[in-house]
């Protein structure tokens, strides 16, 4: 990953650096713990790359955390190790973070590496969530993902901007929490921007910004310990972040919601999905309670309980019964998914 991605991010975030004007911008590798012969390779072929070495891996999560406490730059841009950066990809970021001090953190249009026509499930043109805390994507819903016809090239206020390459004022992203540690890797970042929304932070997708997502580098979309971990963190997320008033019945419908998915999984024949789902939900319950204070801060300190840019409806009902969720196109004025 490091040899065939990171040579993008060093090329171009060199270029940017003449484009706005700064000289300043440092690119920083956090090791995890890495025991492939990752820092050997570093050294040998990009001296000039800042190493972090963490003695174990801390996760995705935990990791940038740890990554950041090292950092007082006014930006950090979290990027996944298997991201291909394009020419030019970082200006319009800073440049529109610059210009939009009510915007705390931003993401590029993310393409898929595998065939650069479409967008790429983690992230594609911005991401939002439904009534019932389901992620999707301006051109990802579930796994259906659209081609880019440069539909979604306006800039666009969404909900939670990807994790792959995300954005974000360095300060704002401390003083928020940084990224939830108990969560390891999944809807962290989506977690985070939750947050970032009920206390009036903006997150924006920023099109003019292209990159290229492998996508289940680390660990494979049909992984049942992918499938767990979404699960269970998408029940935490809620959990932490949903009004009182919506939580009792949200969470009612995700009990038979989850199931539901979990037959899926075994008529499917995966029955180590099957059997994630309900490992998921025992954990969840299992750590509802040290999650208690973390719900009391982000219900204390919500300025805005429940965000306008969450979805009125269930994408799952919208997905199922064959009536797509439909964005605004760059040629439409209006914010709100149909």
């Amino acid at each position: 990953m490091l040899r065939r991605y990171l040579p993008s991010v060093v090329e171009h975030t060199k270029e940017s650096d003449s484009e706005i004007g700064k000289e300043d911008c440092e690119i920083v590798v956090a090791d995890n713990g890495s025991e492939d012969e990752s820092m050997e390779l570093l050294a040998k072929e990009f001296p000039t790359v800042h190493v972090l070495p963490f003695e174990r891996n801390y996760g995705f999560a935990e990791g940038y955390n740890k990554a950041l406490e090292a950092t007082e730059a006014e930006y950090t841009v979290l990027l996944n190790s298997d991201v291909e950066v394009t020419a030019g990809w970082l200006a319009p970021l800073l440049d529109y973070m610059d210009a939009h001090p009510e915007t705390a953190a931003c993401q590029p249009k993310v393409l898929s590496w595998k065939d650069k026509s479409k967008f790429e499930h983690a992230g594609a043109a911005g991401g939002h969530i439904d009534a019932f805390g389901y992620p999707f994507c301006r051109g990802r819903v579930m796994s259906e993902v659209e081609t880019d016809h440069g539909q979604y090239d306006n800039i666009a206020p969404v909900f939670w901007a990807t994790g792959a390459c995300l954005c974000i004022r360095t300060a704002v992203y401390k003083q928020a929490g940084g990224l939830d540690a108990g969560f390891f890797a999944h809807m962290e970042e989506i977690d985070l921007c939750w947050r970032l929304n009920c206390r009036g932070w903006k997150v924006v997708c920023i099109p003019q910004s292209v990159v290229y997502h492998l996508g289940g580098g680390a660990l494979d979309y049909s992984n049942p310990r992918k499938t767990y971990l979404n699960f269970r963190n998408n029940l935490l997320m809620i959990y932490k972040n949903m009004p009182s008033g919506r939580l009792p019945v949200v969470l009612f419908c995700r009990f038979w919601l989850d199931w539901l998915a979990a037959f899926v999984y075994l008529l499917k024949g995966q029955t180590g999905n099957f059997k994630a789902v309900g490992n998921a939900r025992a954990d969840y319950h299992r750590l509802k309670k040290q999650y208690k204070a973390k719900r009391a801060e982000n219900l204390r300190l919500a300025t805005v309980p429940y965000p306008s840019v969450i979805y009125s409806g269930s994408v799952i009902l919208a997905h199922y019964t064959g009536r797509k969720l439909r964005f605004p196109s760059s040629a439409d004025t209006t914010d709100r998914a149909e």
